[in-house]
C-alpha cells in the first residue's frame, strides 16, 4: 500500500517557478560564459597594399608576431589542420564525445596524460583562456564553453579564430605571421608541405619548431602528409613534391617597403581608440613601390658623394587623391644621417614652389595673363632684397616666362600687387597647414620660399589643381568643379566613392580657366639636361612641374603633375645642413623624370575653352590692347577683361623727320606728326635693351626742346639704393667702413650726371652711371642732376655695422 502526498497547488506553482527561473538564469549564465571578444591580446600592426599584400608589419606591444584577425583561412592549411587535429570538426557540436573516450582510455593505460581529446573549437577555447592549468575541471569547462562557442560563431569562424590565435614557435602567433616568418610569403600562397608543416606547428610549439627538434617535425609534416594522400586531397605527384620540401631555416625578416608610411600609420592611431583598427589597407601599389625604392637607393648613392643623406618620393592618383607610392626617405643604411625621417611628412622650406599659385590667383582674378610683363630689375622693398638665382636681370619678362624661368624679382613684383594676405588665405584655403603664422610674418619672403610646407600637402596642391581641371566637363561651370581636399593613403571603397568628382557648393581654389593657363606655363619649364630633348621622343609625355631650391641649398624640391599623377620628390639633410650645388633643377628634378618614366601615360589635359575667353592684348606688354598697339588675340581667364590696359605704350609727338621729338611749346603744331611707343621705365629698359635688339628707345629731343615744360617724361631711375630704402655697409677687415656701388638708369647714357651727396658735390658720370660712396651711419640724401636740368632727389638710411 504506498501512500501518496499531495501538496499544496500553491506550493506546486512556486516549485514550477523556481525551476524556470533556475533553468533561466543557467541559461543566461550559459550564453554570457562566453567572453566578448574572445581575444584581447595585443596585435601587430599590419601595413597592406592596394591588393591586400603585405607592405610591412610593426611588432605587437608584447613582443610578439601576432597579426589581426583573418577571416579567410588557407584552403590547403585549413584541410592539413582537420586532418591532423580534428578529423570530425564539421560534424561535432564543439566537443567529440569519441575523441573525449579516446583520451581517456589512452591516459588510464598510460598511467599520465597522453592525449586531451580537445577539438579545434576546445582549442579555440583554451587560447582563450590563455592556456589555465589542465584539470577535469578545466577540461569540463572547455567543453561547455566550446559547445556555447558552436552558438556564436560558425566553423569557417571558428577556424579562423584558431588559425589567427595559436602559437607557432617562438614569439610567433597566427598562421599570417607565420608564414611570413617561416616562409617569406603570405599564407595565402602556401604549398602543401608549408600548410602541412604550420598545421603541426601549434600542436606542441615549445617542442617542436623550426630551430629545433627538426626530425620529428620532418617526420610529422610527412606523416600528415601521407594522411592527406590517403585521404585523396592531391595526387602522387604532388605527394612526392611536398615531401622533397625542405623545411625552413631560420625565421625571415618581414617585409619593409613602406616603414616610414607604417611609423606614420603607428602615430596617426591610437591603440587606445575603441575604433583603433591594427590592419590598415593602403593605396600603395606594392609593385611600383618596390621599383621607386629601388631607384631611390641609387639616386641616394649618387646624392651621397655631395653629402646628401635624405631623399623622399611621393606618387598621388589624380582622380583619387590617394597615395600609390611612398618613400618617405631613401632606403635605410644606417641612422646616423636621419634616414629614419619621413621627410614627407617634416616641415621645409617652400622654395619656388608656391609661384603657380599667385600666377594662377592673379590670371583669376583678371590682374593677369601669361603674356603680361612684370618686372625684373635690381628691387629693395622695405628693406627686402630679392635677387634672381643668377644674380641677372631682363628688365621686363613676361609672367609665363618668369614662372618657366622661376624668376624670384618678377614674383616678388607680383606678390606686392596681389597682396600677402590674400595670398596667406588661399594657401590656407588650398590646404597648407603649415603656413600657419600671421602674413605679417612671413611677408614679401612668402612667395620665395619664407614659409614651410610638406611635401604630402604640397604635392596634394598640385594634385587638387589637376583633378580640378579634370573634373571640368565639356559644358561645366568654372565656379563649381573644384576639388581640393586632403590627401589619403588609406583605402576603402567607400572612400573610394567619396573622392569621385562630386562638386564641392563653394567656389574652388583655383578655377579651371586658371589652372589650364598654369599648368600650359609649367609644361614649358626647360628640363635638366638629359630631358632637353624630349620633345622630338614621340613617346614622350607633357608634364607640368616645378622646383624649388630654399636658401643656403638645405632643400631641393620638384612637384610634377599629368592627367592621371602627381609626383613630388625632395633631397637634402633631414638636419638641414646645406649642401653646394644642391638644388630643385640639378638634383631634384632628373629623379622626377625618372618617376615618371615607371609610371603609365596618360596623355594631357583638354583646354576648358568653355570657362575661358578670347581677348585683345597689346603684342608687346601682355595687357589690354589700346587702339594704338600692335594687338594679338590670346585665350584668357573668365575675367580677363578686368585686366589693365598696356601702360607702356604711349603716343609722343616727333618733328616732320620723325628723327626728333618735340612738344607744342617748342615746335609749330603744323609740323608734328604722332606715333605710338613702346616705352619702358628707365630702369627697366636699362636691363632689357640688351636682351631685346628690336627695342626702339625714344629719340631724343630736338635742339630746343630739352627743357619744354610738357616734356612730363621720366628721364632717370635710381636702380640701387629705392628710395626710402634701409642699407648696410659692412666694415672692412681693417676696420673701416666698406664702400658701396649707387647705381643709375638714364634714357640717354650719353648723358652727364652731376652727383651730390647730402648736397655735397660727388662727382660726375656718363655712359655708365655709377658712384661708390661710403656714407656714414645715419639717414642721407642724394640728388642727381644731367646736363639738361633733369633732377633726381632719393633719401636713404645706413645701418649701424653691429645692426
Amino acid at each position: 500500500m504506498s501512500i501518496q502526498v499531495k501538496l499544496p497547488r500553491a506550493l506546486r506553482t512556486s516549485k514550477a517557478k523556481i525551476s524556470l527561473a533556475a533553468a533561466a538564469l543557467l541559461l543566461l549564465l550559459f550564453w554570457a560564459a562566453l567572453p566578448s571578444p574572445l581575444f584581447r591580446d595585443p596585435l601587430s600592426l599590419v601595413l597592406t597594399d592596394v591588393k591586400g599584400e603585405l607592405l610591412g608589419a610593426r611588432i605587437a606591444a608584447d613582443g610578439q608576431w601576432r597579426f589581426p584577425y583573418n577571416g579567410k583561412v588557407n584552403e590547403k592549411f585549413a584541410a592539413s589542420l582537420i586532418s591532423f587535429e580534428d578529423k570530425r570538426f564539421y560534424r561535432h557540436p564543439g566537443f567529440d564525445p569519441l575523441a573525449l573516450a579516446r583520451a581517456l582510455r589512452q591516459n588510464l593505460r598510460q598511467q599520465r596524460i597522453v592525449s586531451g581529446g580537445s577539438t579545434l573549437s576546445m582549442q579555440v577555447i583554451r587560447l582563450a583562456r590563455k592556456g589555465r592549468k589542465r584539470s577535469i575541471q578545466e577540461k569540463l569547462l572547455e567543453v561547455v564553453l566550446a559547445f556555447r562557442l558552436e552558438f556564436s560563431y560558425s566553423k569557417q569562424e571558428i577556424l579562423a579564430l584558431y588559425a589567427s590565435n595559436a602559437p607557432f614557435g617562438g614569439n610567433v602567433v597566427g598562421l599570417d605571421a607565420a608564414a611570413w616568418r617561416y616562409f617569406g610569403k603570405s599564407a595565402d600562397n602556401l604549398s602543401w608541405a608549408e600548410a602541412a608543416t604550420l598545421a603541426v606547428l601549434p600542436n606542441s610549439p615549445g617542442m617542436i619548431h623550426p630551430g629545433r627538434n627538426r626530425n620529428r617535425l620532418l617526420r610529422k609534416r610527412n606523416e600528415l602528409l601521407q594522411l592527406l594522400f590517403r585521404q585523396q586531397a592531391f595526387d602522387q605527384f604532388t605527394l612526392e613534391l611536398a615531401l622533397e620540401e625542405a623545411l625552413p631555416d631560420k625565421p625571415h625578416p618581414l617585409p619593409s617597403l613602406a616603414p616610414h608610411l607604417l611609423d606614420r600609420a603607428f602615430r596617426e592611431q591610437n591603440p587606445q581608440d575603441p575604433d583603433y583598427n591594427p590592419a590598415v589597407s593602403t593605396s600603395i601599389q606594392r609593385e611600383l613601390q618596390q621599383r621607386l625604392l629601388q631607384l631611390a637607393a641609387h639616386k641616394s648613392q649618387e646624392l651621397k658623394a655631395n653629402g646628401v643623406h635624405n631623399l623622399a618620393i611621393l606618387v598621388l592618383d589624380v582622380r583619387s587623391g590617394q597615395a600609390v607610392a611612398y618613400i618617405g626617405n631613401a632606403p635605410e643604411t644606417g641612422r646616423e644621417h636621419g634616414e629614419q625621417v619621413d621627410v614627407i611628412a617634416a616641415r621645409r622650406s617652400t622654395g619656388s614652389l608656391l609661384k603657380p599659385l599667385l600666377y594662377g590667383l592673379m590670371i583669376q582674378e583678371g590682374q593677369l595673363l601669361p603674356q603680361s610683363l612684370a618686372p625684373d630689375i635690381p628691387t629693395q622693398i622695405d628693406g627686402f632684397r630679392p635677387k634672381n638665382f643668377q644674380e641677372t636681370y631682363d628688365g621686363a619678362v613676361p609672367a609665363r616666362t618668369a614662372l618657366a624661368r622661376s624668376l624670384n624679382v618678377p614674383f616678388v613684383h607680383l606678390l606686392k600687387q596681389y597682396g600677402v594676405e590674400k595670398l596667406h588665405t588661399y594657401l590656407r584655403k588650398a590646404g597648407l597647414s603649415t603656413v600657419s603664422r600671421p602674413p605679417s610674418h612671413y611677408g614679401l619672403s612668402l612667395i620665395l620660399g619664407g614659409a614651410e610646407g610638406t611635401l604630402w600637402e604640397m604635392t596634394n596642391m598640385y594634385a587638387c589643381m589637376a583633378r580640378t581641371l579634370l573634373n571640368f566637363g565639356p559644358r561645366g561651370n568654372a565656379y563649381d568643379a573644384g576639388d581640393f581636399r586632403p590627401a589619403s593613403y588609406r583605402y576603402s571603397e567607400a572612400e573610394t566613392a567619396f573622392r569621385q568628382p562630386d562638386l564641392q557648393k563653394e567656389a574652388p581654389v583655383l578655377r579651371a580657366d586658371a589652372i589650364w593657363l598654369t599648368l600650359e606655363a609649367m609644361d614649358e619649364l626647360e628640363r635638366p639636361s638629359e630631358e632637353g630633348d624630349w620633345e622630338s621622343f614621340g613617346s614622350s609625355r607633357r608634364i607640368a612641374w616645378k622646383t624649388g631650391t630654399s636658401y643656403g641649398f638645405r632643400d631641393a624640391w620638384a612637384i610634377g603633375v599629368t592627367p592621371g599623377y602627381a609626383v613630388g620628390v625632395w633631397a637634402g639633410n633631414a638636419d638641414g645642413e646645406g649642401r653646394p650645388g644642391l638644388t630643385g633643377i640639378g638634383t631634384a628634378a632628373p629623379l622626377l623624370f625618372d618617376v615618371f618614366s615607371l609610371l603609365p601615360s596618360s596623355g594631357w589635359f583638354q583646354p576648358p575653352y568653355d570657362a575661358m575667353r578670347k581677348v585683345a592684348i597689346c603684342g608687346k606688354s601682355g595687357y589690354l590692347a589700346l587702339e594704338y598697339c600692335e594687338q594679338d588675340t590670346v585665350w584668357g581667364g573668365l575675367l580677363s577683361a578686368n585686366l589693365p590696359p598696356c601702360p607702356y605704350h604711349q603716343l609722343v609727338s616727333l618733328d616732320a623727320s620723325g628723327e626728333f621729338r618735340v612738344s607744342t611749346s617748342c615746335h609749330p603744331p603744323e609740323g608734328m606728326q604722332q606715333a605710338a611707343w613702346f616705352v619702358l621705365p628707365p630702369a627697366q629698359e636699362y636691363y632689357y635693351k640688351p636682351r631685346n635688339p628690336d627695342y626702339q628707345s625714344l629719340p631724343p629731343w630736338k635742339a630746343g626742346c630739352e627743357s619744354a615744360p610738357d616734356r612730363g617724361d621720366q628721364v632717370m631711375q635710381l636702380i640701387f639704393p629705392a628710395n626710402r630704402s634701409k642699407i648696410f655697409i659692412p666694415r672692412e677687415l681693417s676696420g673701416e667702413m666698406g664702400k658701396t656701388v649707387f647705381k643709375i638708369a638714364h634714357r640717354e647714357p650719353k648723358s652727364t650726371l652731376f652727383w651730390h651727396l647730402d648736397n655735397q658735390y660727388a662727382g660726375t658720370t656718363r655712359f655708365f652711371h655709377e658712384m661708390q660712396f661710403s656714407p656714414a651711419a645715419g639717414f642721407h640724401s642724394l640728388t642727381v642732376v644731367d646736363e639738361r636740368g633733369n633732377r633726381l632727389m632719393s633719401q636713404f638710411e645706413v645701418l649701424e655695422a653691429d645692426r
